[in-house]
């Protein structure tokens, strides 16, 4: 048999201090699953969303309404079914499996959310029906598709630890709560302090030169329509995104951190606890339609998969003094009309 190790608790306590928080709560996110019309997913904290898609076949409404159906973890956690469509006003919304009425619910501005009994309910029958059909009344305003929402749900019942339970949607079984998995913990990330002074001076020209052969982008840093941004990230350092491309939709900028004096600045890459980009070059970070908040030191990456933005991912960083870490990601999946992020990691940014 091998050597055991006893770990004291200030022994434990020092290994948290030298490998710091983040090798404990490295982000993994999730991954979306597709089954037919709905695509599923679930976050760290097994928090889990399914959408409904537009068919592959047949064509799109005039004015589509995504249905989505959440449940936190956790044996006492509830269902949610929600109903989103471009709408003014009040209505009293019908919702009907083969012909039955299920459920009922008020809309403002085409939202509205169904919880507790009802809504599991309805996310019950919407499993075992065929037709789903959206009512105001005497007229239908949506027909979202059931193809596929049996496995999403039995996907969410599987990833919660619900499947032989009484708690779960479709895999049931004769297990109580007590049976289910908790929650997992959510991370909690403390945020560098604001910093001060003014904001950082522009480059000068033997600067942009090195910044572009520094980050390979000297052509694009030329063609693009704006310079590079610079965002102060304390007394010493200097945030820069660096323009390096665009397409028909998503524009590509490289994260980079500025040091010493004016003039002769030196580059590093941005660190990042999970690395952004889409690109061959896993050394060099990259990000899509970049965006910074200097209230709260977060730095945005938002990537379409076309124009009209029903598919596509987001992940949203803030500074630790160190490096960039992972506060949330979420992915809009299959480009067909879901028009609902779902979030596949969630951080708590702590002052």
């Amino acid at each position: 048999m091998g050597a055991r190790h006893f770990w004291t608790g200030a022994a434990l306590c020092a290994l948290t201090s030298f490998f710091g928080p983040a090798a404990a709560q490295a982000p993994k996110p999730g991954v979306l699953e597709t089954y037919k019309d709905w695509t599923v997913g679930c976050d760290n904290r097994n928090h889990c969303e399914a959408v409904a898609l537009q068919p592959e076949t047949g064509e799109w409404p005039e004015t589509p309404a995504t249905v989505v159906i959440s449940r936190d973890a956790g044996p006492d956690a509830g269902t949610e079914v929600s109903i989103s469509r471009d709408a003014k006003g009040r209505s009293e919304l019908g919702f009907f499996i083969d012909g039955h009425k299920v459920a009922g619910v008020t809309a403002t501005n085409g939202e509205a959310v169904l919880r507790g009994p009802q809504a599991s309910a309805l996310a019950i029958a919407m499993a075992h029906g065929a037709v789903m059909e959206i009512r105001s009344g005497a007229k239908v305003l949506a027909r979202p598709s059931l193809s596929g929402s049996a496995a999403a749900l039995r996907y969410i019942d599987a990833r919660q630890g619900r499947a032989g339970t009484s708690t779960a949607l479709i895999a049931t079984g004769p297990l109580g709560p007590v049976a289910v998995r908790a929650a997992p913990a959510t991370p909690a990330i403390r945020r560098a302090p604001l910093p001060e002074g003014p904001a950082p001076s522009a480059l000068w020209r033997d600067e942009l030169t090195a910044l572009g052969k520094f980050t390979g982008c000297a052509e694009e840093m030329r063609d693009a329509s704006e310079p590079p941004e610079l965002h102060r990230l304390s007394k010493t350092e200097t945030l820069i995104l660096v323009p390096c491309g665009s397409g028909a939709y998503n524009a590509t900028s490289i994260p980079v951190i500025a040091t010493g004096p004016i003039g002769r600045r030196a580059f590093r890459y941005a660190a990042f606890d999970y690395q952004p980009g889409w690109g061959e070059d896993k050394a060099r970070p990259d990000l899509v339609n970049a965006g910074w908040t200097p209230a709260t030191l977060r730095l945005d990456s938002f990537a379409k998969g076309r124009g009209i933005g029903d598919c596509g991912t987001s992940a949203a960083y803030v500074w630790d003094g160190t490096r960039f870490r992972l506060i949330e990601q979420a992915a809009m999946g299959e480009c067909r009309g879901a028009w609902h992020w779902i979030t596949t990691w969630t951080a708590v940014a702590v002052e």
